[in-house]
């Protein structure tokens, strides 16, 4: 096996992280190459693993074009912007960086839940704007408490944010692959039957094809003209056109999403929503959490290297 310690940068870690990183490896920062396909062709052979984000992914052309590749390793929990069947048959390793963000991640969705049922945007902006002194108390909102929460993907974050909702005094249900017989909340085994019973549909399933769309306009009208939509899985998720004109004809009550289709460009038409909370895909965007999820990056790579098992393998 070749002793290098190349390492090709599509996406990095965090500025402190890299800095260390550099001082023991070779970084070839494709993510600031000016000509990337010059500096392929120049570190190809010698490259053994590249860096990612879940956001950016490492496309099959790219791995292509490393015959040495073995390991990737991606900041990020979800693994949808890498091919993972295509890795395995060429016998590429995936890392990625489980559990450390399912706390804020988890907290996230909450706080959207109940800034979207107690329009906290709109409350802001009615004292804020001097509404409230010229016209007194805004429009009445509506209760978390009591109401039925149903989790689409009830993995690791869609059981921390479970464990988080009990104490607002809901009622909880899922859907998934399959039922878990480790949990007391009950199973559909149909989204439509979910989102009928359900006020509050939160999304905490994986990205990818298997769930593109999963939430269409079935699905929302099935929630109903009191339900809301909180999204902190992936944009794909959902059926976005769709998405939009549920909120805009009342189909659905509103939505708390953190997770858009072609994010940093979100759809301009989001803003235009009163019954929308809007959070820039930034549920694990905490100095504590980002750190966790670099340094576990950081932790694969120097692993690898030493010639240890990897510490999150994903295939």
């Amino acid at each position: 096996m070749s002793e290098n310690r190349d390492v090709l940068v599509v996406s990095p870690a965090l500025p402190h992280q890299m800095e260390l990183l550099a001082q023991e490896y070779t970084l070839h920062r494709y993510d600031k190459s000016d000509d990337r396909d010059a500096l392929i062709a120049s570190v190809a052979e010698s490259v053994r693993l590249v860096m990612t984000t879940a956001g950016v992914g490492v496309s099959v052309e790219l791995m292509d074009k490393l015959p040495n590749l073995e390991v990737i390793t991606s900041f990020g929990v979800g693994y949808d912007s890498i091919d993972i069947a295509a890795c395995t048959k060429r016998g590429i390793r995936v890392t990625n960086t489980p559990d450390v963000l399912n706390d804020d991640v988890a907290d996230t969705a909450i706080m959207l839940m109940l800034a979207t049922l107690r329009r906290l945007v709109v409350g802001d902006q009615w004292a804020r704007s001097g509404n409230w002194s010229k016209n007194g108390a805004m429009p009445l909102t509506t209760t978390l408490h009591g109401k039925k929460v149903g989790i689409v993907g009830l993995g690791r974050i869609g059981k921390a944010i479970a464990s988080r909702a009990e104490p607002f005094g809901v009622g909880l249900g899922y859907f998934g692959r399959s039922q878990q017989d480790d949990v007391p909340y009950p199973y559909f085994d149909d989204l439509l039957k979910l989102a009928g019973w359900a006020d509050v549909l939160v999304l905490a399933c994986p990205g990818g094809e298997a769930t593109r769309n999963l939430i269409d306009m079935n699905v929302l009208r099935a929630l109903g003209p009191t339900g809301y939509v909180v999204n902190i899985a992936r944009g794909t998720v959902v059926d976005e056109p769709a998405l939009i004109t549920a909120l805009r004809d009342g189909i659905i009550a509103g939505a708390g999403l953190d997770v858009f289709h072609n994010e940093p460009h979100m759809n301009p038409s989001f803003a235009d929503f009163e019954n929308v909370v809007i959070y820039p895909h930034h549920a694990s965007g905490t100095v504590e959490t980002r750190n966790a999820m670099g340094q576990l990056v950081v932790d694969n790579l120097v692993a690898f290297f030493a010639g240890k098992p990897l510490i999150t393998p994903v295939n």
